[in-house]
């Protein structure tokens, strides 16, 4: 029966194909191709497929740390492209006829000095800047100026470096607690679970139908929410290196300048574990798990369908492209 077992988890195709929720749909991305499937307020399932550029490919990007780092911020990009290009048949009113909203002052200066594609990629970049410095400021710096109130009470380093990690995950699992209570949310997540959901059944081999998706479970490694909570553990050990002696403005500077590191790190951290299966790298994956209880719900067929066409639409032709 064990030899069996293990026969089974040797045919598993790890990929790196990987994903995210839109609203509506699902975007995959794989080693060549970026696709985002949504399914549109007519019923009708449409895709937005686009070529890697070759910038991805570029051998430096693909270096241990490096590759995490940079990976990090460009899945931040596509991530908000593939969110406004779904986002745009959703402008509808109550009789479903469009919505066309007068572009603000803002935009308009934007498309009169640059055009309107170039517009588009700057309000892009403006997105991600602003979702970094909303993400950096909440579970990076204000833990950490939290905890500076607690410096005239404990002085080990160790200890104010512990408290710190842990505001942080209380501020996240809160942060998750309350973003899934919304009902637009509860879809985006249930498309979520739909991605992973297809992933699981095509690195098992088995036919990409809703009937074989469904019975997948919800529940992947490989998911960003793992990600960001090895990204917290991580910061604990790294930011630990930095004194709390000096002033708060160059404590969180230097948070600020390291936060790079710990992504890279915690990418190479989540790639190892994806690659062993082992009671160490299960241990290392379990807390992640458990957060996808909150991220990801069961979906429903019609959302199984959509992440299996926009995964479809980026299987490569040979399957050693896309191994983990």
């Amino acid at each position: 029966m064990a030899d069996k077992e293990n026969s089974k988890q040797n045919k598993i195709h790890k990929t790196s194909i990987g994903g995210q929720a839109v609203i509506e749909g699902v975007m995959m991305r794989g080693p060549h191709t970026i696709a985002t499937a949504v399914r549109k307020p007519d019923g009708e399932i449409i895709i937005d497929k686009q070529e890697i550029g070759k910038v991805r490919k570029n051998e430096f990007f693909k270096l241990p740390i490096v590759r995490g780092c940079i990976g990090f911020f460009d899945s931040m990009i596509i991530g908000i492209k593939s969110l406004m290009y779904s986002a745009k048949f959703f402008e509808i009113d109550e009789d479903g006829e469009p919505i066309e909203e007068e572009p603000s002052k803002f935009e308009m200066w934007l498309e009169e000095k640059l055009g309107s594609e170039k517009a588009m990629d700057a309000a892009i970049y403006i997105s991600v800047i602003l979702s970094l410095f909303l993400s950096v400021g909440l579970f990076i710096l204000l833990p950490s100026f939290i905890t500076g109130f607690l410096k005239p009470i404990i002085s080990r380093h160790l200890f104010l470096n512990l408290i710190e990690g842990i505001i942080r995950i209380i501020i996240f699992i809160a942060y998750l607690a309350l973003v899934s209570q919304m009902k637009d949310i509860k879809r985006v997540f249930m498309y979520h679970g739909a991605e992973h959901k297809s992933i699981h059944c095509y690195e098992k081999g088995f036919p990409l139908t809703v009937e074989n998706v469904r019975k997948q479970t919800r529940l992947h490694p490989r998911c960003g929410t793992s990600f960001l909570l090895i990204v917290m553990v991580i910061s604990i050990i790294i930011f630990s290196l930095i004194s709390w002696d000096m002033n708060v403005f160059a404590r969180l500077g230097y948070r600020l300048l390291l936060l790079p590191v710990v992504a890279g790190l915690s990418y190479e951290i989540i790639k190892f574990a994806g690659r062993h299966d082992n009671w160490f790298t299960k241990a290392i994956s379990m807390p992640g798990l458990w957060f996808q209880y909150i991220t990801t719900r069961e979906p429903d067929d019609s959302q199984i369908e959509v992440a299996i066409a926009s995964l479809n639409s980026v299987i490569p032709s040979d399957k050693n492209d896309d191994k983990w």
